[in-house]
């Protein structure tokens, strides 16, 4: 029970932090004309600490609930491809599809997109398949949208470095300029 109260405490530090976080953002809105960059990169903190505190409460969640599959012995919602799905194909390559587009983080790696690739990365091992492990690797990131749906044009500021981040120790030892090669394209 104490781990429980230690894990509560951490959520409302988290909620606190993110609750300052939008104080920030309204004492910029109340000072008049903020800079441009300047409240960029505040609403992007903001988002950052709602993620970190989101991911952390799912995993409370999750540690905490009592029977198999959610709440109390309720049966486990049928599985959704919402987020996307992992699969092994010709010559041991690994194709991890995502069901979004990249989001756009100038200044901060979205957490929410790494969380969601391991993840699926333990929904594939779990399911029996056994995640390869590369010691070098090019990671191919091939984004699908009509224009209509594109958001983001400059390529620089899209969440490359969130998918580095979740398979990093996981299917390649280091990020690294040695490691692993990185070919982004757009269609």
């Amino acid at each position: 029970m104490n781990s429980l109260k230690q894990d509560i405490a951490r959520i409302q530090e988290l909620v606190s932090c993110a609750f300052q976080r939008t104080g920030e953002v309204a004492a910029l809105a109340g000072s008049g004309q903020p800079d441009p960059a300047k409240l960029q990169r505040t609403l992007e903190q903001t988002a950052a600490q709602f993620e970190r505190t989101t991911l952390e409460l799912r995993r409370l969640c999750e540690k905490h609930s009592p029977g198999a599959g959610g709440y109390g012995s309720r049966p486990a919602a049928p599985r959704m491809e919402t987020a996307g799905y992992v699969e092994q194909f010709g010559y041991g390559w690994l194709h991890i599809q995502l069901n979004t587009l990249l989001p756009h983080c100038r200044y901060q790696t979205p957490e929410w997109l790494s969380d969601t690739i391991r993840r699926l990365l333990d929904e594939y091992e779990s399911g029996g398949s056994e995640l390869p492990h590369f010691n070098q690797a090019m990671l191919v990131i091939d984004e699908h949208c009509g224009i209509d749906g594109r958001h983001i044009f400059d390529q620089d500021n899209k969440g490359y470095k969130a998918i580095s981040n979740a398979i990093k120790g996981r299917l390649i030892p280091d990020d690294d300029q040695y490691t692993l090669a990185l070919a982004p394209q757009h269609l």
